[in-house]
C-alpha cells in the first residue's frame, strides 16, 4: 500500500512513519527537558481497530486499507515504546426517528383555534401519516443497507435474497400513494378534514401482502441458516452496530410490514373515537375498520395455511403405517410447540385440524426435520386427561428417580380411546401457562369434530368406559333436589331428674337405686394386685455397628441397599 505523503513523494506510508518516528526519538534526546505532556503517538486510537477481520475479498481489503493509513505502525521502532490504547473509542449512537406531534408543529395562537376532541383527532390522523413515512424509509433502508450489499459482495445468491427478502420494492408504491392523498387532503391550517373515503379506497390494496406474510416462516428459516455462515454473520453484526440499524437487526426490518399491519385496526378505531358523531367520516370509519379486519383475516388463513404445509414437508415417517390421510388433507397448524414425554425426552408436538402427531426434531444432511413418533392419534380417538401436580413421576436422572422433592408439574395425558391402538402419552409443559395453552387447543379440537361423533337423534355414541378426570367423559348431573334430603342430626336431650317425695333429700333415691343394684357396694374394696416389673428390652445393634464402619453400604440417593 503506498501513498503520498505532505511532500508529494510517492513512499510507503510503514517506513515515512517509521522514519518519523526515530525521527522525533532523537530530538528528544538532544532538546531540554520540558514539563509538557506530549502524547505519543503509539497512543493514538487507531480507526483500524473498530474494524474487525472478514473474509471477503472486497470488504477485505477495505479493511487492509484502512489498517495500513494508521498512526500505528506494524514495525516497533528501536526507542519509541509501543502501547496500547489507554481509552477505548466511543460508540456512535444508534439513529433516532421523529417523534414530533402534530400539536407541536402549531404556534399558541394556531392551536387554541382548535378543540380539544379535535387536536386529538388530528393527531390520531398525524401518527397514521408518519407511520407510512416511517414504514417507507424501514423498506427502503432493507433493500439500499441489506439486500444491495450482500448481493454485490457476493455473500448469499440472488435466489436466497430473493426468498428471504420478497418482493419488498413493490410495496413501497403502495405506502407512497397513501401518503400523496393524505397530504393533498390536508389544509392550510395542517388539518385533515375527511379521511374515510380515502382509507376505504386504499385499504383493498394490502391483499398483496399475502405472499409475503405467507413466505415468512421459510424466510425466517434460510436465514437462520444462513447466519451459520462466517460472512453472513459477520455483515449482520457490521450493521448492527452501525447507527442506521438504530440496533435492530435485519430481521426486524423484514417483519415491520406484518407489524405495521396489525396496527391499521387499532389507529382506525382511534380516528373514529375522537370523531364527532355528526361528522361525516363516521360511516366511511366503519366501514374501513371492517375492511381490515377482512383483510387480516384472509392473510391470516394464508398464512395459516403456509405454516402447515411447511411443517407437513418437515414429517419423516419411520413406519409406513404411521402415515395418515388426516395429516395431508390438513389446512391449519393448531398449535405446535415443544413438550417432554414420561422418560424426559423432548418433543416436537403438532396439533393438526384433525390429528395430533408427536415428533422428535433431527437433522438430516445439514436439513431439520421432524421424525414422527409413535402412532398418530386422531382428534376423534383422542382423550385428554388434566393430571394433577405430583401425580405422576417424570424420569430423566438416576436421582430425580430416587428423590421425592420433584414432582411432575404441569402434565396432562393423551391416548386413544381403545388402548390396543396405540400407547398413551404423558406430556409435560414448561409452566402453567404452557399446559393450559395445550389444553384449550386440544379441547377447541375435539369440540369441532364433536358434532361428527353424534348420532342421528344428538346423542353421542358410547365409547366405553371413560377414565377419571378425562375431557371426553360428560360429568355426572347432581340428584334432584326431590330425591336428596340433608341428613338430620339428634341431639340427645339431657336426663330427666326424678321426682321427690316430701321431704326426702336429694341424691337419697340415687344412693338406694345403687344400693339395690350391688349388694356388695357396702363392702370395702379390695387393693389393686402387684404387677411385676417389666424386663429391660435387649438392645439391638444398629447396621452401621454389626457391617462395621467402613463398610456401610450407600447408594448415589443416600439409601441404604440390601446385600
Amino acid at each position: 500500500m503506498v501513498a503520498y505523503d505532505e511532500l508529494g513523494s510517492l513512499v510507503p506510508i510503514k517506513r515515512t512513519l517509521q522514519v518519523i518516528d526515530y525521527q522525533n526519538q532523537a530530538n528528544k534526546e538532544t532538546e531540554e527537558p520540558s514539563n509538557k505532556r506530549v502524547r505519543p503517538l503509539g497512543r493514538v486510537t487507531s480507526l483500524a481497530n473498530l474494524i474487525s477481520p472478514v473474509r471477503s475479498g472486497a470488504v477485505r481489503r477495505f479493511g487492509q486499507t484502512i489498517q495500513s493509513i494508521s498512526f500505528r505502525g506494524d514495525g516497533k521502532s528501536p526507542g519509541v515504546p509501543q502501547k496500547g490504547c489507554s481509552r477505548a473509542a466511543v460508540p456512535t449512537p444508534p439513529k433516532r426517528r421523529n417523534s414530533t406531534l402534530w400539536s407541536e408543529t402549531l404556534d399558541v395562537r394556531q392551536k387554541g383555534t382548535f378543540s380539544t376532541k379535535e387536536i386529538k383527532r388530528q393527531e390520531a390522523i398525524f401518527e397514521l401519516s408518519r407511520g407510512e413515512q416511517d414504514l417507507i424509509e424501514d423498506l427502503q433502508l432493507a433493500r439500499k443497507a441489506y439486500h444491495d450489499p450482500m448481493l454485490k459482495l457476493s455473500i448469499m445468491s440472488e435466489e436466497e435474497l430473493t426468498h428471504i427478502f420478497g418482493d419488498l420494492d413493490a410495496y413501497i408504491p403502495l405506502h407512497e400513494d397513501l401518503l400523496a392523498q393524505l397530504a393533498k387532503a390536508t389544509g392550510p391550517d395542517g388539518t385533515v378534514g375527511q379521511i374515510g373515503q380515502i382509507v376505504v379506497s386504499w385499504l383493498p390494496g394490502l391483499n398483496a401482502y399475502r405472499d409475503y406474510c405467507s413466505n415468512q416462516l421459510a424466510a425466517k428459516a434460510l436465514l437462520d441458516q444462513k447466519k451459520q455462515d462466517r460472512r453472513v454473520q459477520d455483515f449482520l453484526q457490521r450493521c448492527l452496530e452501525s447507527p442506521f440499524s438504530r440496533k435492530l437487526d435485519l430481521w426486524s426490518f423484514l417483519d415491520i410490514p406484518r407489524s405495521r399491519l396489525v396496527k391499521y385496526p387499532l389507529l382506525l378505531k382511534e380516528i373514529l373515537r375522537h370523531t364527532p358523531a355528526e361528522h361525516a367520516d363516521v360511516p366511511d370509519l366503519e366501514r374501513a375498520i371492517a375492511i381490515i379486519q377482512g383483510v387480516l383475516s384472509d392473510i391470516n388463513m394464508k398464512k395459516g395455511e403456509s405454516e402447515c404445509q411447511y411443517y407437513m414437508d418437515k414429517l419423516e415417517y419411520l413406519e409406513e403405517r404411521q402415515r395418515d390421510a388426516r395429516i395431508e388433507r390438513s389446512k391449519a397448524l393448531l398449535c405446535h410447540g415443544e413438550l417432554r414425554n414420561k422418560s424426559g425426552t423432548k418433543l416436537h408436538v403438532f396439533l393438526f385440524t384433525e390429528v395430533l402427531v408427536m415428533t422428535r426434531p433431527v437433522t438430516r444432511n445439514e436439513r431439520h426435520c421432524f421424525q414422527v413418533y409413535r402412532q398418530p392419534i386422531p382428534v376423534q380417538e383422542l382423550v385428554l386427561e388434566d393430571l394433577p401436580d405430583g401425580e405422576v413421576r417424570m424420569g430423566g436422572s438416576f436421582r430425580g428417580a430416587f428423590s421425592n422433592a420433584d414432582k411432575a408439574k404441569n402434565i396432562f395425558r393423551v391416548r386413544f380411546q381403545d388402548a390396543s391402538q396405540g400407547q398413551a402419552h404423558t406430556l409435560q409443559g414448561n409452566d402453567v401457562f404452557h399446559k393450559q395453552q395445550w389444553l384449550n387447543c386440544l379441547r377447541g379440537a375435539m369440540s369441532a369434530v364433536q358434532p361428527a361423533q353424534q348420532g342421528p337423534a344428538g346423542d353421542p355414541e358410547p365409547a366405553g368406559p371413560t377414565p377419571r378426570a378425562a375431557t371426553s367423559a360428560t360429568p355426572p348431573a347432581p340428584p334432584p333436589s326431590s330425591t336428596w334430603r340433608r341428613p338430620t342430626r339428634t341431639v340427645p336431650r339431657p336426663p330427666t331428674p326424678p321426682q321427690l317425695a316430701p321431704g326426702e333429700e336429694p341424691g337419697a333415691q340415687t344412693a338406694a337405686a345403687a344400693a339395690a343394684r350391688s349388694p356388695l357396694s357396702s363392702l370395702p374394696r379390695p387393693p389393686p394386685p402387684l404387677r411385676p416389673p417389666l424386663a429391660k428390652p435387649k438392645r439391638r445393634r444398629s447396621l452401621a455397628v454389626r457391617w462395621g464402619r467402613g463398610r456401610r453400604p450407600w447408594c448415589e440417593s443416600g439409601l441404604l441397599v440390601d446385600i
